[in-house]
C-alpha cells in the first residue's frame, strides 16, 4: 500500500502558534530606461512560507517535530498548518461567522460552494481559494437567515455542501476556520541538543503546497 501525498494530521499546534513566516508573492520588476517599473505578478495566488523553529520550547517539543517529520518522510508528504496570525475568516479577534465570506448565489440546482476568503474591499479585493477548512465551528448562511443545519464541509474541506439548493439569486455565505497544506521544505532536521539548550534556534521551514 502507497503513502498519501497528504496527510489530515495538523502540525502541533502548540510549537506552530510560536512560528514565524506568512504570504510571499513572486512579481518581476523591470525598471525602464525612463525610471519607470514594469511590475507582472506570476501567477494568481501567492504561497506562504513558515519556520517552525521558533515555536520550539523545549527538548519535548524537538522530538514531537522530530517524529512528526518521520511519520511524514520528511517533505514526501503534506500535512495541515495552522497559521498564527491567519487561520479563520472573521476578523482579529473574533470568531467566525455565517456572514463573513460571500461563496456566491443560488440558481435553483446548485448545493456546492467553494470555500474563499477575501482580503480587501471591491474590484481590488483578493480572493484566496481555502482548500483545508475545519468542520468544527463552521457557520453557513442561505439568503440572509443563518443555518442550524442543512449543510456540511465536504471531503477534503474545500468546499460546503447543501442538502437543499438555494432559490435562484439567494446570496451563500459562511464563516470558518482553516489550515494551510503545507510540507516540510527540508529532508533533514539538523538536531543539536547542546545548541538548542544554549538558546540556538533550530530551522524547520514549511511551505504551502497546492492541492
Amino acid at each position: 500500500m502507497g503513502i498519501a501525498a497528504f496527510s489530515e494530521e495538523r502540525f502541533p499546534l502548540r510549537i506552530g502558534f510560536g512560528a514565524s513566516g506568512g504570504p510571499e508573492r513572486r512579481v518581476e520588476i523591470v525598471r525602464l530606461s525612463t525610471g519607470f517599473e514594469h511590475r507582472n505578478q506570476r501567477g494568481a495566488h501567492g504561497f506562504r512560507r513558515y519556520d517552525a523553529g521558533s515555536g520550539v520550547r523545549s527538548l519535548a517539543d524537538l522530538s514531537e517535530v522530530t517524529a512528526f517529520f518521520e511519520a511524514r518522510r520528511g517533505s514526501l508528504v503534506g500535512f495541515r498548518f495552522r497559521d498564527p496570525m491567519d487561520w479563520h475568516t472573521g476578523p482579529f479577534g473574533r470568531a467566525p461567522g455565517g456572514f463573513d465570506v460571500f461563496l456566491g448565489t443560488g440558481d435553483g440546482e446548485r448545493r456546492r460552494f467553494d470555500l474563499v476568503k477575501r482580503y480587501g474591499t471591491g474590484p481590488d479585493a483578493y480572493v484566496r481559494p481555502i482548500a483545508k477548512a475545519v468542520a468544527e465551528g463552521l457557520r453557513v448562511a442561505v439568503g440572509g437567515t443563518e443555518l442550524s443545519g442543512g449543510f456540511m464541509l465536504e471531503a477534503g474541506g474545500g468546499a460546503i455542501l447543501l442538502d437543499a439548493p438555494p432559490e435562484p439569486r439567494a446570496v451563500v455565505s459562511a464563516g470558518f476556520a482553516f489550515d494551510v497544506p503545507v510540507r516540510f521544505d527540508t529532508d533533514q532536521l539538523l538536531v543539536n541538543v547542546t545548541a538548542f539548550e544554549a538558546g540556538e534556534i533550530p530551522s524547520i521551514p514549511l511551505i504551502e503546497v497546492r492541492l
